[in-house]
């Protein structure tokens, strides 16, 4: 007994000794945790994990650590533990879990986390976002097989990536050991500081050798994602905050700034200066030209982001200086994270996300600048599977006239972290039509030219305008598929007239032929001023002939063609549809065309100059007499109102 008790005390002293000694790597790790040294956190909490020593709080920041360091797979396997073991956690939760199951390509688990997120998170625009675009997958689904992707042939074990056109070269990223006698190591990410480097473009897109880019550019710290000018004498990159001396925020932590250098006449990039809106308290990283280098775009983190990281724009004059930096807004920007912006020749805006609806981790997305420099972007597309896996897919630059461009990705098959791809785009994402047409005389259908035709969209915004021609011809370029426009049109002496129109769902044309009303029309003897305003009923009650409220406002109509013309006298006519009786329904219609005539009267008409009946169902239009099957729409046909004039 005594021996066993002994043994007992062994063995508890050893339990907690143990515990003892894992929580106190627990502790390390939380503060590596918190001082963004992931790799080394990971490590830690993974040892005591095998030791069998685990806690929620443990399991959700070995998540968030692969997580924050783009390994969503890795991350899965603890956040599902994590959901299995306590299935109610914090919002953000869901949506990261989210996130890893579409790294894993359980889509229909993912979704329901989604769904989970925006019950949790009220009205996070992420939720909202999802919510909208249920059907995303189908959409990426119609977007994808556009590219043509291959291994670059620049890539090391190391990550390598955000790609740059200089001239005939491209520029990059890369942490890859370059045999330096001193090797800083990045405790967040394991590897070496990222440099730029170089390499040819063959005409076939394919890239030649890599070498070190920029000399004076290049420092112990990180340098990524160059934007250059047309004349490649301008340059602006990323880097950590370091110029004459490293820079910290508040928690002592080196975070990034974009730089801009000059080259001088031997090639040499001198004059690196930090852009003036750069901080030490936030981010600034990823620059991008706009086609007319008049604009830069950029990601950040400062304050009125909306998400972990914002697109913003900053206005370049003409002397060098810059302008106040400019969220691009909510079609852009989510909660999540919003970088690695692009703009190609053709105004379109590339950039990476993992807010937007995608596939997993950050994918790439497409919008259209808008040309009058608002911030309403045109619609924003996942570009598709191959650019998009379920991994982090980023960087994406093209040029706008081969079609070839470069994109990085962490995908399933490389050779390191990031990955270089060369991609050929075989077909454009939008889908545009021609919407055209002719415009005529609704009466005569002469051709009418020189009427003014101008478009709009779904909420009245004017997109373009045009003159008719010669022919009476219109047209406008670049609409969209399976969008909604008015069109509205107008000329002197005819009625302007708004047409809704739908545009088709694939490339091609839709016609839109126009008829234009004289405002001005010609009456004799025998018209019928409700052909004029195109007034059918006079609406009564059922067996009632009292004037509806709504029925006053079509016999205003007559009132006013009455009082402009003193001398005009008019028949005003009712009639019936054939269902019931022949005499009830000529009794009702007189009683209405009387009801009709005394209203006019008691509205200042004098009675001479209206004569009314009511004439059934004895004046059909259509074939729908007595036992004939019809519609309601045809039946409708032969229950009109008329006002016919017999002297002017």
């Amino acid at each position: 007994m005594k021996n066993k008790i002994i043994y007992l005390v062994l063995i508890t002293l050893t339990c907690v000794s143990s515990y003892s000694q894992a929580s106190k790597k627990e502790v390390k790790g939380n503060k590596e945790y918190d001082k963004l040294a992931y790799i080394d956190a990971i490590k830690t909490y993974e040892r005591i994990y095998a030791k069998g020593y685990k806690s929620p709080d443990m399991l959700l920041k070995i998540g968030n650590a692969y997580y924050f360091n783009a390994e969503l797979e890795k991350a899965n396997k603890w956040f599902d533990e994590l959901y299995a073991t306590n299935p109610d956690q914090d919002a953000e939760f869901y949506y990261r879990f989210a996130q890893t199951l579409r790294a894993t390509k359980d889509y229909t688990k993912s979704d329901t986390m989604m769904a989970k997120f925006g019950e949790k998170s009220g009205n996070d625009a992420r939720a909202q976002l999802f919510s909208k675009n249920r059907n995303y997958l189908d959409e990426i689904k119609n977007n994808s097989g556009r590219y043509k992707i291959e291994n670059a042939g620049i890539n090391s074990k190391y990550s390598d990536y955000g790609t740059a056109f200089m001239g005939t070269k491209v520029i990059f990223s890369s942490a890859r050991d370059t045999g330096n006698f001193s090797k800083r190591i990045h405790t967040w990410t394991g590897q070496y500081f990222t440099n730029l480097y170089g390499s040819p473009i063959a005409e076939d897109g394919s890239l030649g050798a890599v070498d070190k880019f920029g000399k004076k550019i290049n420092t112990k710290f990180h340098e990524d994602t160059p934007a250059f000018t047309k004349d490649g004498k301008t340059v602006y990159f990323t880097r950590n905050n370091y110029l004459d001396k490293r820079g910290f925020d508040a928690g002592k932590v080196t975070l990034l700034k974009i730089y801009t250098a000059k080259v001088d006449k031997d090639g040499n990039w001198k004059d690196i200066t930090p852009l003036p809106f750069n901080s030490d308290s936030y981010q600034t990283a990823h620059p991008a030209l706009s086609a007319d280098e008049k604009t830069l775009y950029f990601a950040s983190d400062m304050e009125g982001s909306r998400g972990q990281s914002d697109l913003y724009r900053v206005k370049i004059s003409d002397d060098g200086s810059f302008g106040t930096p400019e969220n691009l807004g909510d079609k852009i920007n989510t909660p999540g994270r919003e970088t690695y912006p692009f703009v190609n020749d053709d105004n379109e805006l590339y950039f990476a996300s993992d807010g937007q609806p995608g596939l997993g981790g950050l994918d790439i997305f497409i919008t259209k600048i808008p040309k009058d420099g608002s911030l309403e972007f045109k619609k924003v597309l996942n570009v598709g599977e191959e650019a998009n896996s379920s991994k982090d897919d980023f960087a994406l630059i093209i040029n706008s006239k081969t079609k070839r461009g470069f994109l990085s990705s962490n995908r399933d098959g490389g050779q390191g972290n990031d990955d270089i791809y060369k991609f050929v785009e075989t077909r454009p994402i939008w889908c545009e039509q021609l919407l055209h047409g002719v415009v005529t005389d609704a009466q005569t259908k002469a051709i009418l030219p020189g009427a003014k035709v101008i478009l709009f969209d779904e909420k009245f915004k004017q997109l373009q305008e045009t003159i008719a021609d010669a022919e009476g011809k219109y047209e406008f370029k670049e609409v969209e598929c399976n969008t909604k426009y008015y069109v509205r049109t107008s000329l002197e002496t005819y009625t302007t007239k708004e047409s809704p129109v739908i545009i088709g769902k694939t490339d091609g044309k839709t016609e839109l032929n126009i008829e234009l009303e004289k405002s001005e029309k010609q009456v004799k003897p025998g018209d019928d001023i409700a052909d004029v305003f195109g007034i059918n009923l006079i609406y009564f009650d059922l067996d009632k002939w009292n004037i509806r409220p709504d029925a006053a406002v079509d016999l205003a109509k007559v009132l006013d063609v009455l009082e402009q013309y003193p001398t005009m006298t008019i028949d005003i006519r009712s009639h019936t549809d054939s269902r019931a009786s022949h005499a009830y329904n000529e009794k009702l219609s007189d009683r209405r065309a009387k009801s009709t005539r005394e209203w006019l009267i008691k509205n200042g008409i004098a009675a001479k100059r209206l004569t009314a009946k009511g004439y059934g169902e004895n004046q059909l239009v259509n074939k729908c007499a007595d036992d004939v099957q019809c519609t309601e729409e045809e039946h409708q046909l032969n229950r009109r109102s008329q006002f016919i004039i017999t002297s002017l």
